[in-house]
């Protein structure tokens, strides 16, 4: 009976129905490029609108996502932190419109400042003056713009680990990749070393406020990321990083010269689709660009020599997050040629914005990581009993 019984836990999970979710393990567990490629699909449908509703929908969404699938790891406590960027950068906004004015006429004055004179040559800015209420208004839709954008980002920094993310990246472009993942990684660590320093001193009975315990705390973190920064020099020099294969000159010229012109490509024919003069040459220009882009990538990644130690494969779960995330950035660039008045509410006049059903009925599904994602353990190690 022991040994029947060990037989159905071992093979309970394999009974499970198939569109359940699994336990997050280090086989199953979605590649990096997928979040990041479902995370930017939020941010290209945020740039499209200025609608707070939709805002908000999409960084609930992003939001909601987040607390379903991010660990426990040190860069999935990133999230908060992106949130308070937002917040700050809408109230930055707000206050350039206040003290700086703007072109936005408005005929609702709140108050008035007092306006500093400025010479002839400045004609055009203002320091103080008139306030109205559709200034602010045209100011906090700018605002919440970028900050949903850098939310959106944020939840991609919060759930992908981004050592699976450097392995995913073209030999060419590796070196410049570990500076991104050491500079994405240096930040959320610091968090946390502050977070364990402060809970460390609150459990002593010492103040964890003021410009003395911050220049006490501080001390530690900067050790601590020092002590980070030798360790990972050390492991990287002990793995052979740095060593490059012998490409004859040819290879090398070619390679630049493919690279730059893909990239050159690639600006232009993104130039061309945002034109409306640009619309017939943009497309072929931007195939050709990636094209030859790629092509410089392949053939610059021969002088690096490494080897991939369990390569992240791509499964129908990782298709269907990075493909939620293109559909809600496909759904929101339709919408705003077939009816920009929805997604672009008006300041002048005054008018509350409008939520469009079937633009929010897309962005809910960014939504589908949250279902179909493998879920990660507790924080205790111990699964929730239901």
């Amino acid at each position: 009976m022991t040994g029947s019984t060990a037989g159905r836990t071992d093979t309970a999970a394999d009974r499970l129905p198939a569109w359940r979710a699994p336990a997050a393990t280090r086989s199953n567990a979605l590649p990096a490029g997928a979040w990041w490629l479902w995370a930017l699909g939020l941010a290209t449908a945020a740039s499209r609108t200025t609608n707070p509703l939709l805002l908000g929908l999409l960084v609930g969404v992003a939001g909601y996502v987040v607390a379903a699938r991010r660990t426990d790891a040190p860069w999935a406590r990133s999230y908060g932190m992106f949130i308070r960027i937002g917040l700050f950068v809408i109230a930055v906004r707000l206050l350039f419109s206040v003290f700086l004015g703007s072109p936005i006429p408005g005929t609702h004055t709140l108050f008035t400042l007092p306006e500093v004179p400025l010479p002839d040559w400045a004609k055009g800015v203002r320091i103080g003056g008139r306030v109205t209420a559709e200034q602010l208004l045209f100011a906090l839709y700018d605002g919440a713009k970028l900050a949903a954008l850098l939310i959106c980002v944020g939840a991609a920094n919060s759930l992908a680990n981004p050592a699976r993310l450097l392995k995913s990246l073209p030999g060419a472009l590796y070196e410049a990749g570990v500076a991104v993942v050491v500079a994405m990684t240096f930040a959320p660590n610091m968090v946390a070393d502050v977070l364990r320093l402060r809970t460390a001193r609150r459990l002593r009975g010492r103040p964890t406020g003021g410009v003395r315990a911050v220049l006490q705390i501080g001390l530690p973190v900067l050790e601590g990321a020092l002590e980070r920064s030798v360790a990972v020099a050390a492991s990287m020099d002990a793995r052979g990083y740095g060593r490059t294969a012998h490409v004859p000159a040819a290879v090398r010229h070619t390679t630049n010269v493919l690279t730059l012109g893909g990239l050159l490509g690639v600006c232009a024919g993104t130039y061309g689709l945002l034109a409306a003069e640009g619309a017939g040459y943009g497309m072929p220009l931007l195939v050709a660009g990636l094209a030859a882009a790629m092509a410089g990538l392949r053939l610059g990644g021969a002088r690096s020599v490494r080897t991939r130690y369990r390569p992240d494969r791509w499964g129908v779960r990782a298709w269907l997050v990075a493909g939620s995330g293109a559909a809600v950035a496909a759904a929101m660039i339709w919408a705003g040629n077939a009816d920009p008045a929805a997604l672009h509410p008006g300041v002048v006049p005054l008018t509350a914005p409008v939520l469009p059903l079937w633009p929010a009925a897309a962005v809910l599904l960014g939504l589908l990581p949250a279902a179909v994602a493998p879920v990660p353990p507790s924080p205790t190690g111990f699964e929730e009993r239901v």
